[in-house]
Protein backbone atom coordinates (compact mmCIF):
# COMPACT_ATOMS: atom_id res chain seq x y z
CA UNK A 1 0.00 0.00 0.00
CA UNK A 2 1.21 3.51 -0.77
CA UNK A 3 2.25 5.42 2.54
CA UNK A 4 1.69 9.24 2.14
CA UNK A 5 3.74 11.02 4.98
CA UNK A 6 2.18 14.40 5.60
CA UNK A 7 3.25 17.66 6.20
CA UNK A 8 2.06 19.23 9.76
CA UNK A 9 0.41 21.82 7.80
CA UNK A 10 -1.47 19.46 5.87
CA UNK A 11 -2.98 18.17 9.10
CA UNK A 12 -3.65 21.88 10.25
CA UNK A 13 -5.26 22.57 7.37
CA UNK A 14 -7.91 19.76 7.89
CA UNK A 15 -8.43 20.45 11.39
CA UNK A 16 -8.45 24.16 11.10
CA UNK A 17 -10.66 23.56 7.97
CA UNK A 18 -8.61 26.10 6.66
CA UNK A 19 -9.42 27.64 2.91
CA UNK A 20 -8.73 27.24 0.20
CA UNK A 21 -6.62 24.25 1.54
CA UNK A 22 -9.31 22.28 3.80
CA UNK A 23 -10.90 20.51 0.78
CA UNK A 24 -7.54 18.77 -0.26
CA UNK A 25 -6.66 17.50 3.27
CA UNK A 26 -10.10 16.32 3.69
CA UNK A 27 -10.07 14.90 0.37
CA UNK A 28 -6.74 12.84 1.56
CA UNK A 29 -7.97 11.82 4.77
CA UNK A 30 -11.06 10.29 3.18
CA UNK A 31 -9.51 8.19 0.26
CA UNK A 32 -7.14 6.73 3.39
CA UNK A 33 -10.13 6.00 5.09
CA UNK A 34 -11.04 3.69 2.31
CA UNK A 35 -7.81 2.14 2.91
CA UNK A 36 -6.47 3.99 -0.86
CA UNK A 37 -3.28 4.26 1.18
CA UNK A 38 -1.86 5.20 4.33
CA UNK A 39 -1.24 8.26 5.74
CA UNK A 40 1.76 8.57 8.51
CA UNK A 41 3.19 11.72 10.44
CA UNK A 42 6.02 12.80 12.23
CA UNK A 43 5.30 12.42 16.55
CA UNK A 44 6.64 16.23 16.26
CA UNK A 45 3.52 16.79 14.00
CA UNK A 46 0.90 15.85 17.08
CA UNK A 47 3.13 18.46 19.38
CA UNK A 48 3.43 21.07 16.74
CA UNK A 49 -0.77 19.88 15.89
CA UNK A 50 -1.67 20.40 19.91
CA UNK A 51 0.45 24.05 19.93
CA UNK A 52 -1.81 25.42 17.44
CA UNK A 53 -5.40 23.93 18.68
CA UNK A 54 -4.93 25.23 22.28
CA UNK A 55 -4.81 28.75 21.14
CA UNK A 56 -8.26 28.58 20.27
CA UNK A 57 -9.34 25.40 21.75
CA UNK A 58 -9.84 23.92 25.88
CA UNK A 59 -6.91 21.53 26.21
CA UNK A 60 -9.85 18.41 26.59
CA UNK A 61 -11.44 19.54 23.25
CA UNK A 62 -7.27 19.53 21.57
CA UNK A 63 -6.84 15.82 22.82
CA UNK A 64 -9.90 15.14 21.66
CA UNK A 65 -9.78 16.26 18.33
CA UNK A 66 -5.97 14.31 18.77
CA UNK A 67 -7.39 11.25 19.63
CA UNK A 68 -9.62 11.13 16.64
CA UNK A 69 -6.57 12.03 14.26
CA UNK A 70 -4.59 9.10 15.77
CA UNK A 71 -6.85 6.86 14.72
CA UNK A 72 -6.47 7.91 10.78
CA UNK A 73 -2.49 8.35 11.05
CA UNK A 74 0.49 6.04 11.72
CA UNK A 75 2.54 7.85 13.98
CA UNK A 76 6.03 7.79 12.78
CA UNK A 77 8.79 8.10 15.73
CA UNK A 78 11.25 11.01 16.33
CA UNK A 79 14.32 9.01 17.47
CA UNK A 80 17.74 10.04 17.84
CA UNK A 81 18.98 8.80 14.31
CA UNK A 82 16.26 11.39 13.03
CA UNK A 83 17.42 13.94 14.90
CA UNK A 84 21.31 14.09 14.20
CA UNK A 85 20.84 13.50 10.95
CA UNK A 86 18.71 16.67 11.10
CA UNK A 87 21.17 18.18 12.97
CA UNK A 88 23.62 17.61 10.39
CA UNK A 89 21.42 18.59 7.00
CA UNK A 90 22.68 22.25 6.19
CA UNK A 91 20.72 21.83 2.92
CA UNK A 92 17.66 22.87 5.21
CA UNK A 93 16.79 25.96 6.38
CA UNK A 94 14.26 25.10 8.82
CA UNK A 95 15.13 22.42 11.21
CA UNK A 96 11.42 20.87 11.97
CA UNK A 97 11.42 20.62 7.52
CA UNK A 98 14.45 18.60 8.14
CA UNK A 99 12.90 16.19 10.93
CA UNK A 100 9.66 16.10 8.49
CA UNK A 101 11.94 15.05 5.65
CA UNK A 102 14.29 12.41 7.57
CA UNK A 103 11.03 10.85 9.86
CA UNK A 104 9.60 10.58 6.44
CA UNK A 105 12.86 8.80 4.69
CA UNK A 106 13.34 6.36 7.14
CA UNK A 107 9.46 5.31 7.59
CA UNK A 108 10.43 5.06 3.66
CA UNK A 109 7.34 6.33 2.63
CA UNK A 110 6.45 6.88 -0.68
CA UNK A 111 5.96 10.76 -1.11
CA UNK A 112 5.95 13.77 1.26
CA UNK A 113 2.77 15.57 0.90
CA UNK A 114 3.00 19.61 1.91
CA UNK A 115 2.38 22.76 0.91
CA UNK A 116 5.51 23.73 1.01
CA UNK A 117 7.66 22.32 -1.85
CA UNK A 118 10.41 25.13 -1.53
CA UNK A 119 11.50 23.59 1.94
CA UNK A 120 12.16 19.89 0.27
CA UNK A 121 13.61 20.92 -2.97
CA UNK A 122 16.36 18.25 -1.90
CA UNK A 123 14.17 15.78 -1.03
CA UNK A 124 15.28 11.63 -2.21
CA UNK A 125 11.55 11.20 -2.17
CA UNK A 126 8.85 12.91 -4.36
CA UNK A 127 7.44 16.01 -2.63
CA UNK A 128 3.58 17.24 -3.67
CA UNK A 129 0.91 19.14 -2.68
CA UNK A 130 -2.31 17.51 -1.87
CA UNK A 131 -3.80 18.99 -4.84
CA UNK A 132 -0.96 17.56 -7.20
CA UNK A 133 -1.39 14.46 -5.62
CA UNK A 134 -5.38 13.97 -5.97
CA UNK A 135 -4.74 15.00 -9.44
CA UNK A 136 -2.66 12.04 -9.98
CA UNK A 137 -4.88 9.60 -8.81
Amino acid sequence: MKSLFLDTNIVIDLLAKREPFYRSAAQLFSLADKGKFQLCVSALTFANTNYILLKERKPEEAKLILRRLKLLVKVVSLDDKIIGLSLNDNDFKDYEDALQYYSALENEDNVIITRNLKDFQRSKIPVLTAEQFLQQI
